[in-house]
């Protein structure tokens, strides 16, 4: 496996999504514009749409991670009818921002490294970041990657790590990439 990225070519991601859940669960991925959002099947479309920002591979992997963890109910809600609150969030609305971005964040890691690509921990509050508060995070994300790995993982989001491993290559390569909280952090480097 190089160290060097790979081309972003969200087309196979998207391929990729929506032949494993366009027909399940009639659900999609697309490239958007500036917000990534969560569009219910309605009158105007008979799919529900991940919609990623700008064509990021990146933002494509962080939907999919919250569409993986999303109950049926939350499926049903724009946006999965979760907040969000720009940047600059004062420290108990980041607070609760890292509550409900760790497990997405963590299997946004793991898609990530499935996909043979760097992965960036995301405090999403660069007005507002506070000592300590990245470090903080880092051991929420990473104690859910182990969750995900040495407990249970959400079936959608197995099945999705499968296909991305077995597109992209890189089972032999995940199974033995260490995962650690100093790579959050940047005192390790992330592949």
């Amino acid at each position: 496996m190089s160290a060097e990225p790979l081309p972003d070519s969200y087309a196979d991601l998207v391929r990729l999504f929506n032949g494993l859940f366009q027909p399940s669960h009639a659900t999609i991925l697309v490239p958007g514009g500036d917000e990534p959002e969560y569009l219910p099947a309605d009158g105007e479309c008979r799919w529900n749409r991940i919609v990623f920002a700008h064509g990021f591979y990146a933002s494509a992997l962080h939907e999919v991670s919250h569409w993986c963890i999303a109950g049926h109910r939350r499926r049903q809600l724009y946006d999965y009818g979760y907040w969000y609150e720009p940047d600059g969030r004062d420290g108990d609305s980041q607070a609760m921002f890292e509550q409900v971005e760790a497990r997405p964040q963590a299997l946004e890691w793991l898609f990530t490294v499935a996909a043979g690509r760097r992965f960036h921990l995301s405090m999403d509050n660069l007005a507002g970041e506070v000592p300590g508060q990245r470090e903080r995070f880092a051991e929420r994300v990473h104690a859910e990657v182990r969750c995900c790995l040495d407990e249970a993982m959400p079936p959608r989001a197995a099945r999705f790590l499968d296909a991305l491993q077995a597109f992209y290559g890189t089972r032999h390569y995940f199974q033995g990439y260490p995962f650690t909280r100093a790579q959050l952090i940047g005192s390790e480097e992330v592949q």
